[in-house]
């Protein structure tokens, strides 16, 4: 799964509803709804890439959370070499990271013990904070936050995600 989707939120929404005994039909539809997340991301990527459709299209896979936000300049564009130069080392640290778990996760009897299990916050709320530079981006922020955690215990898995996202509409600005 970490080769075919690399995107640890809807693995980990995936795996969820799995534990919880749900459907792979449920599962996949989890894992969709968070990777849903990327469309918006995409779209405000692609100006920044070169090429035609394909091509765009092509360049546009190195969309992920960490790489979009390395390569956000403050004017509203992308750095192409950036967003494609930094996904390519999260995706071998992922994939080889999902390797040695499944060969040697479990002699790991207590991966908390290393802060492992405040890796993903940590990464998620640094990311946060270097985008939320202006007023309008802190109150989409802070919609966001508010719509999602109205949901989570209400709605399923990814949908208050994809919900909270609404509030990015905040950031659009009228050329």
């Amino acid at each position: 799964m970490s080769i075919v989707v690399f995107a640890g939120a809807a693995q980990f929404a995936s795996l969820s509803v799995l534990a919880a005994g749900g459907t792979a039909g449920a599962a996949v539809v989890a894992g969709l709804l968070m990777n849903a997340r990327f469309l918006p991301m995409g779209f405000a990527a692609a100006p920044s890439l070169r090429g035609g459709s394909l091509a765009r299209a092509a360049q546009g896979q190195a969309v992920v959370d960490a790489s979009w936000a390395l390569a956000s300049r403050r004017d509203g564009t992308f750095d192409r070499g950036l967003l494609l130069g930094a996904t390519i080392p999260q995706a071998f640290a992922w994939i080889s990271g999902t390797i040695v778990g499944v060969f040697a996760g479990s002699s790991l009897a207590h991966p908390e013990r290393f802060g492992l299990d405040a890796i993903f916050p940590a990464f998620y709320l640094a990311l946060l904070l270097r985008e939320v530079r202006t007023g309008r981006a802190r109150a989409a922020a802070a919609l966001g936050a508010l719509i999602a955690f109205a949901l989570i215990p209400v709605a399923a898995a990814g949908v208050p995600v994809i919900a909270a996202s609404a509030a990015a509409l905040l950031g659009l600005k009228r050329r």
